[in-house]
């Protein structure tokens, strides 16, 4: 599919029926609380919220509460919403690549962030991940560029990883025209990047982070018209001394079967097995996938 895509038509509105009367009991119902919710929907937001905070890598963190950049971006970007959160990619139609630097530098600590995806998900790349102020954040062409060097870290929506221009098979392509949730943790401590797809763990897809001297920043990108993301569930947690000793002892061990034959306590073997990633080795794409996935570069 091309990323450039006439507007859709809107659906006709459906006309609304007029309410029945309300009875006594549904008008107890609807009375409000101080919070301006009634009692059921205030249970549920704080079921949602509880819900949210246990599939959040980082619920023991705090709220960490960044926004994207006005300065860093490319001109086919528009913010908007609460606190400038969400970010609209070619608001008319698309005729190169667009990205946008958050405003958060990473580094030294562990973040997670989570982008909820518009259903316009097609075209030739739509990019999550990292970068240093050196990334470039719009091209003139449709192509990966979160990745293409060495200043960028970046997962596509067909499921390749790109960094120095290589591409690595990571996970299954993305649904296209379906919307979707993409959450990103970045640990500065291990060197690694991680990413999730709507709530599910796809592994460590990038290591070796903690050696980047330069500050590394949140970056999107897409060459899709029309598409928008928004950043939510944004989470930092303190780094501890304890976490920063596991971090060396792991580059040392590496594998489970190397944490057993210390028979430590169970409960120090848990905390050492915790960053550990049993994935296979990736596999670089072959030019037969290669082709496949650029398909649509020339439109």
């Amino acid at each position: 599919m091309s990323d450039v895509e006439l507007e859709q038509q809107q659906p006709q509105q459906m006309l609304a029926q007029t309410p029945p009367p309300p009875t006594r009991r549904r008008r107890q119902a609807h009375s409000r609380c101080d919070g301006g919710y009634t009692g059921v929907q205030e249970k549920r937001s704080q079921q949602a919220l509880a819900d949210q905070l246990s599939s959040c890598p980082l619920r023991h963190g705090v709220e960490d509460d960044w926004t994207w950049s006005k300065r860093y971006r490319s001109k086919e970007v528009v913010l908007s919403g609460l606190n400038s959160r969400t970010v609209h990619f070619h608001p008319n139609w698309s005729k190169g690549t667009a990205g946008i630097q958050g405003k958060r530098a990473l580094n030294n600590g562990r973040y997670y962030w989570e982008l909820h995806v518009s259903q316009r998900v097609f075209g030739t790349s739509i990019m999550f991940g990292i970068g240093t102020r050196s990334c470039r954040l719009h091209a003139n062409a449709f192509r990966n560029m979160l990745g293409e060097n060495e200043h960028g870290w970046g997962l596509s929506h067909k499921g390749i990883l790109w960094h120095k221009g290589v591409a690595l098979v990571y996970t299954k392509g993305f649904r296209e025209n379906h919307p979707t949730q993409i959450g990103v943790l970045y640990d500065g401590i291990e060197g690694t990047l991680t990413y999730y797809k709507d709530g599910k763990c796809l592994g460590v897809a990038f290591r070796g982070l903690d050696k980047v001297n330069e500050p590394l920043y949140p970056i999107v990108c897409s060459t899709a018209a029309k598409t928008e993301m928004t950043l939510k569930c944004a989470r930092r947690e303190f780094v501890n001394l304890q976490d920063r000793c596991r971090a060396v002892i792991m580059r040392r061990l590496r594998t489970a079967g190397n944490v057993e034959k210390l028979k430590l306590p169970l409960s120090i073997s848990e905390y050492l097995g915790e960053v550990i990633d049993d994935m296979e080795p990736l596999r670089q794409v072959n030019e037969q996938e290669m082709c496949m996935i650029n398909y649509d570069l020339e439109v």
